[in-house]
């Protein structure tokens, strides 16, 4: 099964593409999709959401995972991010995409073993769950880590275990 793992931001979100086998992982590829802070936020969730149309096209996961929100300091951010997440959400639904959500906590749990990690065990942890892979960035890491955690609970749940 390809899964897409997303990590969603209005400026810059986070992508993640691995194949998993069972509890064998593979990276595929990984990126970034970006606006222009410039722009009005209409036009920027227009073009994230291109983007991600593009790369589902390209791509073609079966799955989609993105990790759920939590609340920022600034209600105004937390409000954008919120946004952004919902057109990408929308994106990957509408192309049949069954689609994963977790908590921050849930993903570190689920790649390091804690749920109260730090962001460098979780992305030190990518790279040992995923030798050999460039990775493009923080974002681009975290939304790796969201795919193997969705990887982690589809086997879960094929044994019977979730």
């Amino acid at each position: 099964m390809r899964i897409l793992g997303i990590d969603p931001g209005l400026g810059t979100t986070g992508w993640g593409l691995i194949e998993a086998q069972g509890n064998r992982l593979r990276h595929l590829a990984n990126g970034h999709l970006k606006t222009d802070p410039s722009e009005p936020l209409a036009q920027r969730l227009s073009h994230l959401a291109a983007q991600l149309e593009a790369l589902i096209a390209d791509h073609r996961p079966q799955g989609a995972a993105a990790e759920e929100i939590f609340v920022n300091k600034n209600p105004r951010s937390t409000l954008k991010l919120a946004q952004a997440r919902g057109a990408l959400l929308c994106i990957a639904a509408s192309r049949g995409i069954t689609i994963g959500e977790y908590a921050p906590s849930v993903i570190k749990k689920a790649v390091v073993g804690t749920g109260g990690a730090g962001k460098e065990q979780v992305h030190a942890m990518v790279r040992v769950l995923l030798p050999g892979t460039r990775i493009a960035g923080a974002d681009a890491a975290d939304a790796l880590a969201v795919a193997i955690t969705h990887a982690h609970h589809a086997a879960s749940s094929a044994r019977g275990l979730g």
